[in-house]
């Protein structure tokens, strides 16, 4: 079965082509996943049971009494990297507590820690931190997906955040939604698996000014890549 997007594609201006050295994505899957319906609309029909592990719980206890510390709302960076992006996304949002999750402690040591930042990074599997949040009912104010791994081999659609079964459980988080890729098919697939589900969005291509939001998408850019982004205003409800 093929899937036609369903999705807003917004028109933009043509890529800023620079000198680096970052390799485009490369795949023998041109279009939608034949799939993707099917896998996502598995998913949000089941209950995900996985266990969590303990370095998972420790993480989000340490979340939690942040949380509880401050009362403030929640932004999530879910697979930060190295931090760069979460020290950017706190500047962007002051009032809020904005919490970065990456599951590579050699990516999240790379982060030049500063006594005076006001935020949090959490080695953690995002899938994981989802779950435990939405289990206790919090919500986010703004989710950031910001260039996971786009997993190319049409056989990797189920570890694709669309494909994966924590897709319900980022559903269920809410807020205003916003992911990034420097691969068109990811952002496409990710915007017709949240029209499945009845959430509204927009598929546009990325100009990006400036350092950017993370070091990888400031690589992707100063090497010609075309990005691309989906962005929901608000995320309701859990889908079902």
């Amino acid at each position: 079965m093929n899937i036609k997007p369903a999705y807003i594609l917004a028109s933009t201006a043509e890529a800023i082509v620079l000198q680096a050295n970052s390799t485009r994505v490369h795949s023998s899957q041109a279009h939608l996943h034949p799939r993707l319906a099917s896998v996502v609309l598995r998913h949000l029909r089941s209950e995900h049971h996985a266990p969590i592990a303990a370095h998972n719980l420790q993480a989000y206890a340490l979340l939690r009494d942040r949380l509880r510390a401050g009362a403030r709302p929640l932004v999530l960076d879910s697979f930060c990297g190295t931090g760069h992006s979460t020290r950017a996304l706190a500047a962007r949002h002051p009032d809020h507590l904005v919490v970065g999750i990456d599951q590579s402690a050699h990516r999240l040591g790379k982060h030049p820690c500063d006594p005076g930042d006001d935020y949090l990074l959490l080695r953690a599997q995002c899938e994981a931190i989802w779950t435990l949040l939405a289990r206790d009912g919090l919500l986010t104010d703004f989710h950031y997906l910001l260039y996971p791994n786009p997993w190319p081999k049409p056989g990797h659609l189920g570890r694709r955040v669309h494909g994966h079964p924590g897709f319900a459980q980022l559903l269920r988080l809410g807020g205003r939604l916003e992911l990034r890729s420097n691969w068109q098919i990811y952002v496409e697939e990710f915007g017709t698996a949240m029209h499945l589900v009845g959430q509204r969005g927009v598929v546009s291509r990325l100009r990006v000014q400036g350092e950017g939001l993370s070091l990888f998408e400031r690589k992707y850019r100063d090497s010609g890549h075309a990005l691309w982004r989906y962005t929901a205003p608000a995320v309701t409800g859990s889908g079902e």
